[in-house]
């Protein structure tokens, strides 16, 4: 639209008589081409900047990811409870999680008990503590070496 009506500007500019009012509606038709040239680099330049932060959030989720793979291992947790983990670092409680697998809330109760003395915390909050403060970590580690 703006570049319909620079082009609209453009052209009864140079069909005008008046040379005052034909370099007045020059200008109004060059402001509009100059608008569409910082609005295009504009949009390209917040496209990039998206496509860098979408690049950046898949590293961290495989960092992530990667970090709870690897604290599992470390832990030797068996597949349940490696599932139940899993549910308690997204924040489901214990209700939540034995409905998601299908068990009893004592089951579930049981290995989050031995998920929490595998990984040395008392708990949920424990738990989740455990993984930001190795994320941090290694946040400010790579932070520091950049």
């Amino acid at each position: 639209m703006q570049a319909g009506a620079a082009v609209f500007f453009l052209v009864d500019a140079l069909g005008e008589s008046n040379g005052e009012l034909g370099l007045i509606e020059a200008m109004v038709a060059l402001g509009l081409l100059l608008g569409i040239a910082y609005a295009t680099r504009n949009a390209v330049r917040l496209i990039d900047e998206t496509h860098r932060q979408e690049e950046a959030l898949a590293v961290a989720r495989g960092a992530l990811a990667d970090l709870v793979e690897g604290k599992f291992a470390e832990w030797q947790l068996s597949p349940a409870e490696s599932d139940v983990a899993l549910f308690a670092l997204k924040g489901s409680t214990i209700a939540e999680i034995a409905t998601l697998r299908g068990a009893a809330e004592g089951t579930v109760r049981s290995q989050l008990s031995q998920v929490y003395a595998k990984a040395g915390v008392s708990g949920q909050p424990g738990l989740m503590a455990l993984f930001l403060e190795e994320l941090v970590d290694g946040a400010a580690v790579g932070a520091r070496t950049r």
